[in-house]
């Protein structure tokens, strides 16, 4: 990296120093301290800060070491073993503060992705008819594996399945250290190609799925106006007995300044459809807004890797040649049933590297 990216980086750094500088006083405030709504976020914002931060000023304190040491090296007057051990100190300061301005930096263009630990997934078939729907089920069942082998928590929170076996719609949550920074990338469109059961002629059809994810945001980060949302609720039909379709325990959730609309009937308690669809409104919300945001401070980057868009291609799972490629990175693995069995770790991990260069780059 260019040393006028790496000045770019440290007047960064030095901004999340005041900043956190800022956070202490206002929590040594009695005032700030005796309130929750405003000590929890900035107690929450410090906690982010702080593992940069004092890694930061661990690269400082390394600095003033360094240019101690060469002026003592660059002192006429200094005897000859301490200009020796002067230019041993800065032989060895010098590889490790390089070391670990590398790390910081990893650290900075990852960190917001690495402090959301609760995101929304919904699975939804494309093109493809029933196919398309057990490829849908196919793309659910490998997420809630990598989930499991991850030790995350997955909540299921709409599951509507087909006559065939497949998937209609399913959203579920998934809950648990960095899985933002793990699945985040796989927002878009999946494409499969195989031979459907249903199909005696043995050919191999294409069919697809979307997938979004969305980072789940606690309550204090979107705030919900009710005023702005009109509830409907209406009995709910489908599958689930008669109590099911008698009571009045459907919710359909609309947010009139964003247009975005959420309906629940998976429970039979109207009060549990309701929470679980604010859920999911509130992550719509929250994503709509990051969107608005990304598109204002940088309209080139529209494409960037993890953006969700569910109109891109990203993946295709080819099954008579056991191939899955991922279109972002021009990467196949010739391991599909590993991976439709859960086994993500080599194309996440390829996306995580991919996308930290490029959020340096554009540092």
């Amino acid at each position: 990296m260019s040393s006028d990216a790496n000045k770019a980086v440290l007047k960064k750094l030095e901004e999340l120093d005041g900043r956190c500088v800022e956070i202490t006083e206002q929590i040594n405030d009695p005032t700030v301290a005796a309130d929750p709504k405003q000590l929890i976020p900035l107690s929450k914002e410090q906690g982010k800060l702080m593992p940069l931060v004092s890694r930061y000023r661990e690269y400082k304190q390394m600095t003033a070491q360094l240019e101690e040491a060469k002026s003592i090296l660059a002192d006429p007057d200094q005897d000859a073993e301490f200009k020796e051990l002067a230019e041993m100190e800065i032989d060895e300061l010098g590889g490790k503060q390089e070391t670990l301005l590398e790390e910081i930096k990893n650290t900075l263009v990852m960190a917001d992705d690495a402090a959301i630990d609760s995101i929304i997934v919904e699975i939804r078939p494309g093109t493809g008819g029933d196919e398309a729907s057990l490829f849908a089920k196919d793309l659910y069942s490998m997420y809630t594996r990598y989930a499991e082998k991850m030790r995350w928590k997955v909540d299921t929170l709409e599951f509507t399945p087909t006559e065939m076996g497949g998937l209609r719609e399913v959203i579920f949550n998934i809950k648990g250290s960095g899985v933002w920074a793990h699945l985040g990338y796989e927002g878009g469109g999946h494409r499969v190609q195989r031979v459907p059961e249903t199909e005696s002629q043995g050919r191999v059809h294409t069919s697809a799925a979307t997938v979004a994810v969305l980072p789940e945001p606690e309550e204090v980060e979107v705030e919900i106006n009710p005023d702005d949302v009109l509830e409907h609720v209406s009995c709910a039909g489908g599958p689930g007995g008669q109590s099911v379709n008698k009571n009045a325990s459907a919710i359909k959730l609309e947010h009139v300044p964003t247009g975005i609309t959420v309906s629940m009937r998976d429970e039979k308690s109207q009060h549990k459809n309701r929470s679980k669809a604010y859920r999911i409104l509130r992550s719509r919300i929250f994503e709509y807004e990051q969107q608005k945001i990304r598109a204002e401070r940088d309209s080139a980057r529209k494409s960037m890797i993890g953006s969700g868009d569910r109109s891109q291609r990203i993946r295709t799972y080819n099954f008579p040649q056991n191939r899955v490629t991922d279109h972002r990175i021009n990467l196949s693995l010739y391991s599909l049933e590993k991976v439709i069995m859960g086994e993500l770790d080599e194309l996440i991990a390829a996306m995580q590297d991919h996308d930290k260069q490029q959020r340096l780059e554009n540092l």
